[in-house]
């Protein structure tokens, strides 16, 4: 049961971030863009009830935004890395020599 439409993820390219709106806060990850490479390189998530479930599904709209585009991503980032070390299925996007 997803709290997240997907269609709320904003790329703010002036501010090199994601934003999603959620409740009258906004969270974000950060990231610099280089030839063919997304650096995710700051999460930031609001104090909220179930934060954890709430970062998941952000990171999931994120990834796969990212994914459509067809470019790599290199989290910088340790919960980001964390989070693709779990979900196996986002490792494919690692460029290749990439170990997280």
């Amino acid at each position: 049961d997803t709290m997240i439409d997907a269609a709320e993820l904003v790329d703010n390219e002036f501010l090199r971030q994601f934003e999603l709106k959620i409740n009258d806060n906004l969270a974000k990850i950060e990231y610099s863009h280089q030839e063919r490479k997304i650096f995710l390189t700051k999460l930031f998530v609001p104090e909220i009830d179930n934060q954890e479930d709430f970062t998941e599904e952000f990171l999931t709209i994120v990834l796969e935004s990212i994914k459509e585009r067809n470019i790599n991503v290199v989290p910088t980032s340790p919960i980001i890395a964390k989070f693709i070390r779990r979900h196996r299925r986002y490792k494919a996007m690692l460029p290749v020599g990439i170990r997280i």
